[in-house]
C-alpha cells in the first residue's frame, strides 16, 4: 500500500482534551506508583508491553478485582508466550461476583426484541435474585464446578442469568445461536459433554416466526451426557409449546420451582472462590475448513482484560449505556456481558436489525438513550447502501462511541458514519477474536480517529506487523503478531492433552510468536491500524503481497455490485492467481464493460499487479453465522479440495456454486495464463435457485447483515 495516503490519513474526530479519561487517570495512577513521567498514550503503551507484569498489577487494582485471596506473583518473566505462563497464582475469585457488584435498583439489562412491542427491564438488584435462583436449581441437580452447561438461545436476558449462575459454581459456559444448524452445533458441544441445556421454542427474525423445537430435539438426541433440558417459552406461552418429543426436557417454570424451597424460599447466592486460571468459557473456531477448535477462556484473564477495554479504552462508566448487535454465538455477546461490572446497562437485541426498518437499532438508541452502539462493518455497509441517515431522522445526543468488528471497516464508510450518522461521535474500529475473547487494537478516548484506520494498539498487547522474514515493519503489509504473554490467551484447548492443536494454531510461523492470522498495517505517522483481511487468505501473485480488504474497498464503490469475495487459487505448478467473485445488486447485469471498469479502478488505485486475473459474477457469497465472508473455504473448493464442515456458515447451500466452474478448471500456472482471461459466470446449480432453509443454517438472509466474528478477522 501506499506509504504517502496512510501518512496523510485524515483526522475524523478529535478527543476533548480538557476532560479527563478513564485513561488520564490510570496513567497518572502509573506515574505516582512506579515512578515515572508518561506523557502521551504511545509512552504508556510502550510501558505496558516491556513491563507487562507491572501493567498487569496495575490494571488489576485500577478495575477493582474483587478477590477473597490476592496473587503470589502476577507472572513468571521468564516464561515466554509459547510457555503459556500462568497469571495471579495464587489468587481467588469469582467471575459472576464480579459482574454482580451492584445491587441497587440501576437498570442492568434492557431485553428488546422483534415482534416485541416492549422492552423489559431489569435492575441490578433483580438481576441477582434471578441468579441466586437459577445457580440454586443448578445445584440441586448436581452442577459443579468444571461441569459444562450451555447455551443454544437467542440473545436474551435468560442467556446472562444462566451463564452467571454457573460460573457463581464454578461450571463452565458455553452458547451457540438458534441459527446454527444442527451438525454445527453437534461439532461443537459435543466435543465438551454438556450436562445441562437452556433453548427455545422458536424465534422470531425478518418477520417470520423460525421454529426450533425440531432443531433442539436433534441437537439433544445427539448429546447423550445431557442430563437436562430447560426450555424456554420465548415466542409463545408455555401452555402452546410440547416438548415431549424433547428427551429430558423441562420448562424453563419448573426448573425456577426446582431452586427453591416449598415456601419459595431462595438460598443466599454465594460465589465459589476459584484460581485466576480456572475455565470459564469455552469458545469455538469458525469450523469452516475442520472441526471447530474448543478454546478455553479462564474466568480471571476474560475478566481483567474486558474491563481494561470497558473502563481504559471504552471510558465506560456507570452512567454509560451499552448495545452491541450480537448473538450469543459470537464472542461479542461474552464482551459485552462484562460491562456489567462496570455498572453500566446492557442493551441485548434479538432480531433483524433491518425489521420493521432500517432504522430499528437507532430508535433504540434514543428510546433508551445508549451511549455506545457496537455492530459489524457489514451493517453500516447495508445502511449506507440503503442511503440510511440516522443524522437526519434521530437525535443520538447520548451516543457518544460507535464500535465496528468483523472484517475491516472501509475508508468509505467512516466517511458514512461521520456524515451520515454523527459528526461527533468516536468510531472505533476494533480487532481482536474469539482466540482471546477479546482486542488487540480498538477505540481510544485519547486519541484522534483517522479516516481508515484503528486508533491504536491497545495496552498490553505487545503487538507488531511482522513480514515474511520476522522483521518487524511500518507502513507495509505484514502478518499481525504478539511477542508477549497476556492474561487472555486461551488456556488450553479442549482434548488437546499436550497442546499439539494449540501450538500447531499460532505459533507455527513464528516460532515463540503469537501470529494471529490478521493481515495489517502500522502507520508509523500516526499509529494506527489498516486492518487487511485474514492472512491465511492472503494473495501473493507475481511476488506482491496484499490482503483481499484492499480489493474490497475498491469495489465497494461500484453501486452495481452488491457483494464480492476474493481469493487465491493455486496452481499445479504451485504459481498464484488472483479471482475475484462480483454478487450484482437487483437489477444490474454482469457485463465485460463492468469488469474493464473494476479492472481500471483497481490499478489506479492499488496497481497493474494487484488486478485479479479472473474475474466472474457468483449469485451468492458464503458467510459464517456472524457475518464473516467465507475465503479460505472458497480458496479450497476452487483449488479442488472438498469442503465438508458447514455448520458454522449462514448459506452453505452457497458453497455448490463454486464447485466445477469450467473458467477455472486445469489451472496450470504462467504456461496457460490466457486460456483464462475470458470472464463469466459460475455453472449454476440446484443450490442458487434453494434459499438456505432455517434448519440448515440461519433465518433467511441473516449473513447479509451479520454481526462479526471468528478467529481474527477483526473479532
Amino acid at each position: 500500500m501506499d506509504r504517502q495516503n496512510h501518512d496523510k490519513a485524515k483526522v475524523m474526530w478529535t478527543p476533548d482534551r480538557k476532560k479527563q479519561t478513564n485513561m488520564d487517570a490510570f496513567r497518572e495512577d502509573v506515574n505516582r506508583n512506579y515512578k515515572l513521567n508518561l506523557e502521551t498514550y504511545d509512552e504508556l503503551w510502550r510501558w505496558s508491553t516491556e513491563n507487562y507484569a507491572d501493567f498487569w498489577e496495575a490494571c488489576w487494582k485500577f478495575v477493582d478485582i474483587i478477590h477473597s485471596k490476592s496473587y503470589d506473583k502476577v507472572v513468571d518473566k521468564d516464561k515466554i508466550i509459547l510457555d503459556i505462563p500462568e497469571w495471579f497464582a495464587g489468587s481467588r475469585l469469582n467471575f459472576a461476583e464480579n459482574l454482580l457488584r451492584h445491587t441497587d435498583d440501576r437498570v442492568a439489562l434492557y431485553e428488546a426484541a422483534e415482534g416485541k412491542d416492549s422492552v423489559e427491564r431489569i435492575t441490578y438488584n433483580q438481576l441477582k435474585d434471578r441468579v441466586a435462583v437459577l445457580a440454586s436449581a443448578m445445584q440441586n441437580m448436581g452442577i459443579k464446578a468444571g461441569d459444562r452447561v450451555v447455551g443454544y438461545i437467542p440473545n436474551c436476558a435468560l442467556a446472562i442469568e444462566a451463564m452467571l449462575a454457573a460460573a457463581s459454581i464454578g461450571a463452565v459456559w458455553s452458547s451457540t445461536s438458534p441459527d446454527f444448524g444442527v451438525m454445527g452445533v453437534l461439532d461443537r458441544f459435543k466435543q465438551i459433554q454438556p450436562k445441562l441445556i437452556f433453548s427455545v421454542e422458536a424465534v422470531i427474525y425478518n418477520g417470520r416466526t423460525h421454529p426450533h423445537d425440531k432443531k433442539l430435539q436433534q441437537v439433544v438426541m445427539g448429546l447423550p451426557e445431557l442430563e437436562k433440558v430447560v426450555v424456554i417459552p420465548y415466542v409463545k406461552q408455555e401452555s402452546e409449546i410440547d416438548i415431549s418429543n424433547i428427551p429430558n426436557s423441562i420448562f424453563l417454570s419448573e426448573f425456577l420451582a426446582s431452586g427453591q424451597s416449598a415456601d419459595g424460599i431462595t438460598p443466599p447466592l454465594e460465589f465459589e472462590q476459584l484460581p485466576f486460571n480456572h475455565p470459564l468459557y469455552i469458545m469455538y473456531s469458525s469450523g469452516t475448513t475442520g472441526a471447530p477448535k474448543c478454546m478455553v477462556h479462564s474466568a480471571g484473564g476474560t475478566l481483567i482484560q474486558h474491563l481494561k477495554e470497558h473502563i481504559l479504552h471504552g471510558n465506560m462508566t456507570r452512567k454509560d449505556n451499552i448495545i452491541y448487535y450480537t448473538t450469543t454465538g459470537w464472542m461479542m455477546w461474552n464482551w459485552l456481558v462484562s460491562a456489567l461490572a462496570v455498572g453500566s446497562g446492557v442493551v441485548l437485541y434479538d432480531g433483524s436489525p433491518l425489521v420493521p426498518s432500517a432504522n430499528v437499532l437507532w430508535d433504540l438508541v434514543d428510546q433508551l438513550e445508549i451511549s455506545i452502539l457496537g455492530t459489524g462493518a457489514k451493517w453500516l455497509s447495508v445502511l449506507n447502501e440503503k442511503d440510511v441517515h440516522p443524522a437526519s431522522t434521530h437525535r443520538l445526543t447520548s451516543l457518544h462511541t460507535i464500535l465496528s468488528t468483523g472484517s475491516p471497516l472501509t475508508p468509505s464508510l467512516y466517511d458514512y458514519v461521520y456524515s451520515k450518522i454523527k459528526g461527533d461521535v468516536l468510531l472505533g474500529s476494533i480487532t481482536g477474536g474469539t482466540d482471546i475473547v477479546s482486542c488487540f487494537a480498538g477505540q481510544n478516548p485519547t486519541l484522534p480517529v483517522y479516516r481508515g484506520e484503528l486508533q491504536s494498539r491497545n495496552l498490553g498487547m505487545a503487538i507488531e506487523c511482522w513480514n515474511d522474514k520476522g522483521k518487524a515493519v511500518y507502513n507495509e503489509s505484514g502478518e499481525l503478531v504478539c511477542l508477549q504473554p497476556f492474561p487472555c490467551m486461551p488456556t488450553h484447548f479442549w482434548n488437546d492433552q499436550d497442546g499439539v492443536k494449540y501450538k500447531k494454531a499460532y505459533f507455527c510461523k513464528y516460532p515463540g510468536v503469537w501470529a494471529h492470522g490478521d493481515f495489517c498495517l502500522i502507520n508509523q505517522e500516526t499509529g494506527g491500524i489498516v486492518m487487511q483481511g485474514r492472512s491465511d487468505g492472503t494473495l501473493n501473485p507475481n511476488g506482491v503481497r496484499f490482503g483481499s480488504a484492499d480489493i474490497y474497498k475498491l469495489v465497494e464503490d461500484f453501486k452495481e455490485i452488491q457483494d464480492s469475495l476474493c481469493v487465491p487459487q493455486r496452481s499445479t505448478n504451485n504459481e498464484e492467481r488472483v479471482v475475484l467473485f462480483l454478487k450484482m445488486a437487483d437489477g444490474r447485469d454482469f457485463s465485460p464493460e463492468l469488469v474493464q471498469r473494476v479492472k481500471v479502478a483497481i490499478r489506479s488505485g492499488l496497481s497493474a499487479r494487484h488486478i485479479p486475473e479472473v474475474i466472474l459474477e457468483t449469485k451468492d457469497i458464503p458467510y459464517t453465522i456472524n457475518g464473516k465472508k467465507v475465503e479460505v473455504a472458497v480458496r479450497r473448493i476452487i483449488s479442488g479440495e472438498n469442503v465438508q464442515q458447514r455448520g458454522a456458515l449462514a448459506n452453505p447451500n452457497s458453497l455448490d456454486l463454486y464447485s466445477n466452474i469450467p473458467q477455472l478448471q486445469g489451472y496450470e500456472g504462467s504456461r496457460s495464463l490466457k486460456e483464462f482471461q475470458v470472464v463469466g459466470s459460475p455453472t449454476r446449480s440446484k443450490a442458487q435457485h434453494e434459499p438456505p432453509s432455517p434448519n440448515s443454517g440461519s433465518p433467511s438472509k441473516r449473513h447479509q447483515v451479520g454481526s462479526p466474528t471468528e478467529k481474527g478477522d477483526q473479532s
